[in-house]
């Protein structure tokens, strides 16, 4: 049998960090999405609810790419109370022409940290008025860290708001984000921070909107990357009515799970209506933003064709550089 590569949350670390490859890996995925061939079935999801946990399972086959990836991805939001870290998980690798096992990506849901960000940084890219420079995050865990620095990469950021429900924690992200060279600003409440934002970026759990309806203005792009499960729910329903471009990473599972969920729930939006995706957007077969003006909203709940394409950017990086260890099963 063919040896079996094992990398720890170490070693992806060092291969894979938050760096414009990585942006460029998943833009690149999106918009294989976009075109024929690529498998990508529904995402498999576990609720746990005595333990305010959920375990989602997610994998794509991407035509082009020797491998393809199965991620298991535990998100047990009590466990900080622990002294534990709330996201967990691993990759396994397959050969996409023997269906054998050829890596175990043991990242302890860093690489899904890595890949969350980047898609942020392609919506940014492709949806964002290109001379932003005021960020706005909402929430401050490690991905509220990680969008601010993807943006860094796409956009001139110079300042960023910060609002978070634990005062410590948004201070916290202040701090980290003065070291990026970005003027920080706390706010005490949702409101004041996306009033202050050119990209606003949504990172909790929330399960009631972060955002309400009224509060956005003309030329600002929100990124919602926290409702990825139908009982989250970062922006309220009504707003989804009242920008001019509404962009999902996928229509079906945003309908089942993302903003789109909330408003078609609502009766808010058409359950027939055929929406823009990310990756018709950065193929140039759907149009985004068409004016300095116009508010744009996109919708990421996660794909697998981003963990196939992050994990085979670290089978990549791994093979040139030797790293991990291997075995024989």
């Amino acid at each position: 049998m063919p040896e079996i590569s094992i990398l720890n949350e170490q070693d992806l670390r060092a291969l894979v960090p938050l760096d414009r490859e990585a942006v460029d890996c998943v833009e690149e995925a999106f918009s294989r999405l976009a075109g024929q061939g690529v498998v990508m079935p529904p995402v498999l999801r576990l609720d746990i609810e005595d333990a305010n946990g959920e375990v989602d399972v997610k994998t794509a086959y991407v035509p082009g790419l020797e491998s393809f990836a199965i991620k298991m991805s535990p998100g047990f939001f009590d466990n900080p109370r622990l002294g534990l870290p709330s996201l967990n998980g691993l990759m396994v690798v397959f050969s996409a022409k023997t269906g054998l096992v050829e890596a175990l990506l043991l990242d302890n849901g860093y690489l899904t940290d890595v890949r969350t960000a980047a898609a942020g940084a392609v919506a940014a890219r492709h949806l964002a008025r290109p001379d932003a420079r005021h960020a706005a995050i909402l929430g401050a865990g490690v991905q509220a860290r990680l969008q601010l620095q993807a943006l860094t990469l796409v956009r001139s950021i110079e300042t960023v708001s910060i609002w978070a429900r634990r005062d410590d924690s948004a201070r916290e992200l202040a701090q980290w984000a003065e070291e990026l060279q970005l003027e920080a600003r706390l706010c005490a409440s949702p409101q004041e921070a996306v009033e202050a934002g050119d990209i606003i970026v949504t990172t909790t759990p929330s399960r009631t909107p972060l955002i309400e309806s009224g509060w956005l203005t003309a030329g600002q792009h929100v990124t919602a990357m926290g409702s990825d499960s139908e009982h989250k729910n970062e922006i309220a329903p009504s707003v989804l009515r009242e920008v001019d471009l509404y962009v999902c990473d996928r229509q079906s599972q945003c309908a089942l799970m993302g903003e789109l969920h909330h408003a078609l729930e609502a009766g808010l939006v058409s359950a027939e209506a055929s929406y823009p995706e990310l990756g018709a957007v950065i193929s140039g077969d759907q149009p985004g933003r068409q004016q300095a003006g116009d508010i744009t909203l996109c919708d990421l709940t996660g794909t697998g064709v981003q963990d196939t394409a992050i994990a085979t950017l670290a089978r990549k990086r791994a093979s040139a550089t030797g790293a991990g260890a291997s075995f024989t099963s």
